[in-house]
This record gives C-alpha cells, structure tokens and sequence, in this order.
C-alpha cells in the first residue's frame, strides 16, 4: 500500500467516526428536552428562557402559575425549532407585575388548523403541552 493511500484511509475513517459520533452526541441532546431561565424584569415586555431544547418544533409559553405550580392562563409566547434554542424572547400579551410567578413551558407544534399559528387556549389539545416521561417540560420563574 502506498503511504497516500493509508494516509487517506485513515482520514475518511477519521471523518466517518467523528460524524457518526457527531449525530450520536445530536441525537442525545434532542432527548433532554427542557427548559433553563432565571428570575427577570419584565419592565420590556419580554420574558426570556436562556435555553429551550425541543423534540421537534413548537413553542415556549408563557403561563401565569402561583404557589400551587398548576399552569394558568398564557400570558407570551414564542416559536422554537427543533433542538437547541438559545436565548428565547416571548412577547408578554398581558400585563405582568413585579413579583408574579411564571411557568415557561415547551408547546407543540400540533393538532391546529394552521402551521406556524399559535392556537393553544387553556386546556385545549392544539398546540398543547409536551410531556416527557409524563412530565411536562418546564421551568417556573419569578418577574422581577
């Protein structure tokens, strides 16, 4: 064998395992969903997840929630793709004070009339919430 070949060989195999390895690693992450945020101001208008990791495409929202952690009326939201989202900015629909708790919560993208379309009211299927391992995929925050 000559050194060209061997040297070539063993770059395809390099780039093979590193793109399998590559697809693996994505694939992990597409498995975590969930949600990361802090306590923020709400003085823009805005509420902020600082990462969303999504099965498949769909939405963060935005619900008012209190002490019993239960999902209340949707306050924002926002879309998010499929897999890693940073720095997600819903636009609050309603006024939100100082000290009010919310719950930002994965949605999906499924069972409306319309794509791309946000059509998920309180307790309704479309657009509804993800659950993972009967969980649903959220995080609560307090506005500031």
């Amino acid at each position: 064998m000559s050194k060209h070949f061997k040297t070539t060989a063993f770059l395809t195999a390099a780039l093979v395992s590193t793109a399998l390895t590559s697809g693996a690693a994505l694939a992990m992450d597409k498995d975590k969903a969930g949600v990361w945020g802090d306590d923020q101001s709400v003085s823009e208008g805005t509420v902020t997840a600082k990462k969303v990791m999504a099965e498949k495409n769909g939405w963060l929202v935005v619900h008012r929630t209190d002490e019993a952690m239960k999902p209340g009326p949707v306050v924002g939201h926002a879309p998010i793709k499929m897999g890693k989202n940073m720095d997600v900015a819903a636009i609050l629909t309603e006024e939100v004070e100082s000290g009010d708790m919310l719950m930002l919560m994965v949605h999906s993208e499924d069972g409306g009339m319309e794509t791309g379309i946000f059509e998920y009211t309180l307790g309704a299927k479309e657009d509804g919430p993800i659950r993972k391992d009967g969980n649903l995929v959220m995080t609560t925050i307090t506005a500031k």
